[in-house]
């Protein structure tokens, strides 16, 4: 009997399985840690840099040379072609990456689906310097295209038309990618529903589609006019960066900076910076929205 008894101690003062191990001492400073390093990463490579940009724009001539930039004729030249840049390739892109997105959700099995899917990431995976040297050979003086186009006088390398289009390769990912998981996620269920009803393919579209997808295609809008806005090393292939005629914002600081205009250099990427702030504050926006919607269904 004193044995049973004993034996039922051991078993009662035994630990429960449930009960948390205890916490070693060097846990505690784990989260810490790990908290300090990613805020000293985040320092070194984001915030020290960026603060110094600012800094830097207003030394030298102080407030009076910052805003003397925004004057100058080569700047002005600049941000016009810059914004052309952008309205060009972001409708294109917009269109393409709808038309893309919708075939690759709506048509699960076709042939040439999974060369599509790594077409579009193409530009993900190539360098930018490269993308910009494919033009070159496709469309320049020695280029496959360019004895034809000579002929026709036709100027694409060294000129607008060959900066639309490395801008448009670069760019090219953003819409198709962020609209492609939305179309998979509402299905067709309402599509179906909306022809049953009578409508056509471009009142379904307009009227049913179209409202679904319409955070995750401005999300992808504002990502591809960031990167059109901001792209440098496959413009600058296809540029020649010729200062006043095919110069971009991001053109314009490295050459500035090249020719010890200092300030002129960290005065045009205050803009390029707050061009960014805007974009990631959109980009907050839009995916508040559209997690807010996903939740409300």
């Amino acid at each position: 009997m004193a044995t049973n008894l004993s034996t039922v101690d051991r078993i009662t003062e035994a630990p429960s399985p449930s009960q948390p191990p205890q916490t070693v001492g060097f846990d505690r400073f784990v989260k810490p840690a790990l908290i300090g390093f990613t805020l000293l990463y985040l320092g070194l490579i984001l915030f020290i840099p960026a603060l110094n940009v600012f800094v830097q724009a207003f030394t030298g001539e102080g407030l009076q040379g910052f805003i003397a930039t925004f004057s100058d004729r080569f700047f002005l030249n600049a941000v016009k072609l810059t914004a052309l840049m952008a309205i060009v390739a972001v409708p294109l892109n917009t269109v393409f990456g709808l038309c893309a997105a919708w075939a690759l959700a709506r048509h699960k099995r076709f042939p040439g689906r999974a060369l599509l899917i790594s077409v579009i990431d193409l530009p993900f995976a190539v360098s930018p310097v490269v993308a910009g040297l494919m033009l070159v050979l496709l469309y320049g003086r020695n280029g496959w295209l360019g004895p034809w186009l000579e002929a026709n006088d036709w100027k694409v390398i060294f000129a607008v038309p060959g900066m639309v289009l490395a801008t448009s390769f670069v760019s090219m990912p953003f819409v198709a990618r962020e609209v492609l998981p939305v179309l998979e996620e509402i299905g067709t269920d309402q599509e179906e529903a909306a022809k049953t009803l009578g409508a056509s393919e471009w009142q379904t579209f307009w009227r049913v589609t179209l409202p679904s997808i319409r955070w995750g295609l401005l999300y992808g809008v504002i990502l591809t006019n960031a990167r059109a806005m901001g792209e440098f090393g496959a413009v600058i292939v296809v540029s020649g960066n010729i200062t006043g005629k095919t110069q971009t914002l991001p053109l314009y600081v490295e050459e500035a900076y090249k020719q010890y205009h200092t300030q002129s250099a960290y005065s045009a990427a205050v803009l390029l910076a707050c061009l960014g702030v805007l974009t990631m504050i959109a980009k907050v926006i839009l995916e508040n929205k559209g997690a807010g919607i996903r939740r409300g269904h």
